[in-house]
C-alpha cells in the first residue's frame, strides 16, 4: 500500500508537471502571436504568466519581454494610463530586480512626467548596476543638472568657508560632542568633518532623493559608509530610538542660504533642539 501511494503521489507530479510545461508552451506561441500583431499589451499578460510559471526562462525570454513591456508602456503612456504603466515596470521590477535597461527606462517614464528626483533614482541605480551603461549615466547627469543646486558647487569650492566649519566641527568634538546630527548633509562634507575630528557617532539627513544618493557614494568614496549614518528623511521626521538611538550632542547644517525661511530651516532647527539635541544641565 505505500508503494502504491508513493507511485500516485509520483504520477500526480508528473502530471502537474506536464501541464505547467504545456501551458507555458501555449502561452509563449501566444505572446508571439501577439507580437506580430503589435498587441503589445496581451503579449505583455503572456509573459507575465510565462515568467511566473517558468522562471528558469527568465534569461531566454529577457529581450523579447524587455521589448514587449517598453512597447506597452509607450502605448500606455499615448492613453495617459499612468498608474497601468508604473503597475507595469513594478512588477517587471520584481521579476527583474537587477535589470539596468528596465530601471532606465523606468527613469526616463518618470523624468518625463516631472517626477525628476524619483527619476534620479532610477538613473542611479542603472548605472550602481551597470557603470558602463552610458545611456543611464547620460540621464543620471542629466536629471542632477536639474536637481543639484548651483549653490553646491560654490560653497564646495570655497575653501575658507569649509576651513571655517572644519574648525568649529573640531572644537565642538574636542570639547565633549561626541555625537553629532548633521541636517540636510547635501554633499555629506560636515558630516565627514565631524568624523574626522573624533566623533563617535555621526548621522545625517537629507530629504532630497538625489542628494541623499550622491552623500552615499561620496561617504563611500572616502570609507566612511560604516562610521556614518545616512537618512533619507526630513529632520523633522527623525524619531528616537527610530532613526537614532539617542539625542545628540551637535547639530551641524550647511542649509543657511538665500532661502533660510522658505526651506523651514527655523523649524528644523527649533525640532532639533527641542528633541534631538541633548539639552544642557
Amino acid at each position: 500500500m505505500p508503494n502504491s501511494n508513493a507511485k500516485l503521489h509520483s504520477n500526480h507530479r508528473a502530471g502537474r508537471e506536464a501541464s505547467r510545461r504545456e501551458l507555458v508552451s501555449r502561452s509563449l506561441q501566444s505572446a508571439q502571436h501577439c507580437l506580430e500583431n503589435q498587441d503589445f499589451g496581451t503579449a505583455y499578460a503572456h509573459y507575465l504568466l510565462v515568467l511566473n510559471l517558468a522562471p528558469e526562462l527568465k534569461a531566454t525570454v529577457k529581450e523579447t519581454f524587455q521589448f514587449t513591456l517598453f512597447k506597452w508602456a509607450e502605448e500606455l503612456d499615448s492613453l495617459a494610463r499612468i498608474q497601468d504603466l508604473f503597475n507595469c515596470y513594478e512588477q517587471a521590477l520584481e521579476l527583474y530586480p537587477n535589470d539596468e535597461v528596465i530601471c532606465n527606462s523606468m527613469g526616463e517614464h518618470l523624468f518625463r512626467m516631472g517626477f525628476r528626483d524619483e527619476a534620479a533614482g532610477y538613473f542611479h541605480k542603472a548605472v550602481k548596476l551597470n557603470p558602463d551603461f552610458a545611456d543611464a549615466r547620460e540621464n543620471f547627469y542629466r536629471v542632477a543638472n536639474w536637481l543639484v543646486e548651483r549653490w553646491h558647487f560654490i560653497m564646495l569650492n570655497d575653501a575658507k568657508r569649509n576651513l571655517t566649519y572644519l574648525r568649529a566641527i573640531e572644537s565642538a568634538v574636542r570639547s565633549g560632542s561626541r555625537s553629532v546630527l548633521d541636517i540636510g548633509t547635501g554633499t555629506g562634507i560636515l558630516s565627514m568633518f565631524a568624523k574626522k575630528a573624533g566623533a563617535s557617532f555621526v548621522y545625517a539627513c537629507e530629504l532630497s532623493k538625489t542628494m541623499y544618493e550622491l552623500a552615499c557614494d561620496v561617504v563611500a568614496a572616502n570609507n566612511m559608509e560604516r562610521e556614518i549614518k545616512l537618512l533619507h528623511l526630513k529632520s523633522l521626521d527623525i524619531e528616537i530610538p527610530k532613526h537614532i538611538p539617542e539625542r545628540v550632542s551637535l547639530v551641524v547644517t550647511e542649509t543657511v542660504d538665500a532661502g533660510l525661511f522658505g526651506e523651514g530651516i527655523v523649524e528644523s532647527l527649533i525640532h532639533a533642539w527641542e528633541h534631538l539635541l541633548l539639552q544642557p544641565k
